[in-house]
Order: structure tokens, then C-alpha cells, then sequence
């Protein structure tokens, strides 16, 4: 470890985000606190850009929406937070729909998500999105089996009139290992701050593993499209996956990257 504390090292420990690092965990890990320190940093540096790609958007009147998709406990909400945590609320949007209504349960699929689309100059992030129908409800018996077909047969048009009325989409996938999702239903469970995160879908996660996963694998076979494709981020480690998703939108939108802000 002496060789690892070097002055740049040291300098980053004796920052307010290291110290903060070394005291708020137990046990200490001084190569843990380098990391979080680094991270930081990383993140500060993603996040002026996310600000600058938002810029873009309102001025050009763009229009944005990013999904995501993911096992339970992947960590979706950790990088929305992480991803609008710096930029203009007033020109973004959170959309985590409940399930449907009676009268919702009557239109069509894709309705209800449309009426959450952006406006002009707005992102909009969906935390789930209308792939649940792709592996949730199948998997959980929400849906039909006629009704899953319609659906698979009906999302990649659904998503080509999308892109063609000038939104941009990304599709991103968070995707953590069966030992990392026990590993976390048991962090929720224990700590009191967290279990409202704890839903009975969550409950069954792990029975239904094998189930979830065949239905994930025929959704990546029909609609990872090369015109919509999806991102796969690893997401194990969340401070990796969250700079990982970023990047990943940073390069998927042709914004400005030059924009003053």
C-alpha cells in the first residue's frame, strides 16, 4: 500500500470527498476512498457535459428519451439520480408509471407511454418502460401470451415512428449477476432506510430467474435493432456502471459537444 500513497494519492485522502469516504464506511480502505475520490471526479466531469447535451436540446428543441430496463436491484435508479441530479429540472422528466388503470388496461399498450413523450427542448427518462410487457408481465403473468405476441410483433414499428418524428431514443439495459441481486435484496431488507424499496415483484426475483432470463434473451433477439439498438451495462459495480451509462448517452446523442454553457 506504501507504494500506491503517493503525494497525488495523499491528496486525494485529504480531500473533503476522501475524508468523507474513509469515515462514512466501515471497515476503512484507503484504496477504497482513492476510487470513490476518482470517481467523483469522473462524475463532475460527465455531468457538465450531460448539462451541455440538455443546453443542446432546449435550444435546438430537441427531443429526448432515455429507457431503462433491468433486473430489480440493478441500480436504474441510482444512475437517473446520478444523471439529472445537475440539470435543469424544468426541461426534464422522471417517469416511473404505476400499473395501469382500469380504463388504461382498455387502450392500446403503447398509449400511456405516449402521453409521457417529451416536448420540445425536454429528456425524458423511463424508469420501465413499455418493455415491460417484454418480460415483466409475461414473466409474472400480468399479460396474455396473445398479448405478449401482439406486442413483440407491434414494438419495433412502434419505435421506428419514434425515431422518425425526430426523437432521439436510448435504450439501456442494466443487467447484475444472481449473487449480486441476492446481495443487495439483503442490504434492503436490513436496512430501514431502503426496505420501502422492497416490492413483492422484488420477492420472487430470484425463483423466477431462470424465467426472466429467457424472456430478456427473446427480447434482445427481436428489438435490438441496428436502428434502436440496446446498451447492456454491467452494473456489479455501481459507481462503474452509473459513469458507464453516461458515456453511453453522451455518445448516442450528436449534441453540441463545443456548446458554451
Amino acid at each position: 500500500m506504501e507504494k500506491q500513497l503517493s503525494n497525488k494519492n495523499l491528496k486525494k485522502l485529504n480531500s473533503k470527498k476522501g475524508l468523507l469516504s474513509l469515515l462514512t464506511k466501515e471497515p476503512i480502505s484507503l484504496d477504497r476512498a482513492i476510487r470513490y475520490v476518482d470517481y467523483q471526479k469522473k462524475l463532475e466531469k460527465l455531468q457538465i457535459e450531460l448539462i451541455r447535451l440538455q443546453t443542446w436540446a432546449i435550444e435546438n428543441n430537441e427531443r429526448i428519451i432515455i429507457v431503462f430496463q433491468g433486473r430489480d436491484a440493478a441500480g436504474k435508479g441510482g444512475a437517473i439520480r446520478r444523471l439529472t441530479e445537475r440539470i435543469n429540472p424544468r426541461h426534464m422528466r422522471i417517469v416511473a408509471l404505476p400499473k395501469p388503470t382500469e380504463d388504461e388496461q382498455t387502450q392500446w399498450y403503447f398509449q400511456r407511454y405516449v402521453e409521457q413523450f417529451p416536448k420540445a427542448g425536454e429528456i425524458v427518462f423511463f424508469d420501465r418502460s413499455w418493455y415491460n410487457r417484454a418480460v415483466v408481465e409475461p414473466v409474472n403473468g400480468f399479460c396474455t401470451q396473445e398479448e405478449y405476441k401482439i406486442f413483440m410483433n407491434q414494438v419495433n414499428d412502434f419505435e421506428r415512428m419514434i425515431l422518425e418524428s425526430g426523437i432521439h431514443l436510448v435504450k439501456i439495459y442494466m443487467s447484475i449477476s444472481k449473487k449480486e441481486q441476492a446481495k443487495r435484496f439483503a442490504d434492503i431488507k436490513s436496512d430501514p432506510l431502503k426496505q420501502w424499496k422492497m416490492t413483492k415483484l422484488d420477492e420472487k426475483a430470484q425463483d423466477l430467474w431462470d424465467q426472466y432470463t429467457e424472456y430478456k434473451k427473446a427480447m434482445f433477439e427481436k428489438t435490438n435493432t441496428k436502428e434502436s439498438p440496446w446498451k447492456i451495462i454491467r452494473a456489479n459495480r455501481k459507481t462503474e456502471a452509473r459513469v458507464n451509462v453516461i458515456n453511453h448517452i453522451l455518445n448516442r446523442i450528436p449534441y453540441d459537444k463545443n456548446l458554451e454553457i
